[in-house]
């Protein structure tokens, strides 16, 4: 009788052990999962604040950035390149005409570094698709903004009415509306 009773019991200790395994092996993945995630997060977080632009610029391309910003916002809002394509941004840096007021055209190397910017961080066309030269032909703008009625011609008070930090190349802040 005594080895049907310790057998039964051995039976009982052999099932609950793969449920204790399973459930010890889900506590140790989860704290590790936690515990990696406060490790990568602490490293490498850039805070909101200090991104700005929709993306964060490596620093390779971060003089390219600056002399964009700093050539372009200095007459009207700076757009960030993946609002239009590549092909809308290599006619802009190469024609001297930029709607309908003639600019001084960036030389090289400043407009090697500002092209680097560009072309890396816009998107590209399809085949069939027109290259729209203003923005709100662009079909990646009207992605990003489904369901807004931009007025014709776009303004700048277009922008920032709903982007107050557009001047500043912040388009992630929002305004209430």
């Amino acid at each position: 009788m005594s080895n049907l009773v310790k057998r039964k019991s051995r039976n009982r200790q052999l099932k609950r052990r793969p449920l204790g395994l399973i459930f010890t092996i889900l506590a140790w993945s989860l704290v590790m999962g936690w515990l990696l995630a406060l490790a990568t997060s602490a490293q490498s977080a850039t805070p909101v604040s200090e991104i700005g632009t929709v993306d964060v610029v490596p620093a390779r391309y971060q003089l390219g950035q600056e002399l964009y910003l700093e050539n372009c916002a200095s007459c009207h809002i700076a757009l960030p390149p993946a609002v239009l394509p590549t092909q809308t941004w290599k006619n802009l840096l190469e024609d001297s005409q930029h709607y309908g007021v003639t600019l001084q055209p960036l030389l090289d190397p400043s407009r090697t570094l500002v092209w680097r910017y560009l072309s890396t961080f816009s998107r590209s066309q399809l085949k069939d698709e027109a290259t729209p030269y203003r923005v709100n032909n662009s079909r990646y703008f009207k992605a990003l903004h489904p369901q807004v009625d931009l007025p014709r011609p776009s303004q700048i008070s277009s922008c920032v009415s709903c982007h107050p930090s557009a001047k500043e190349y912040n388009f992630r802040r929002l305004s209430q509306d």
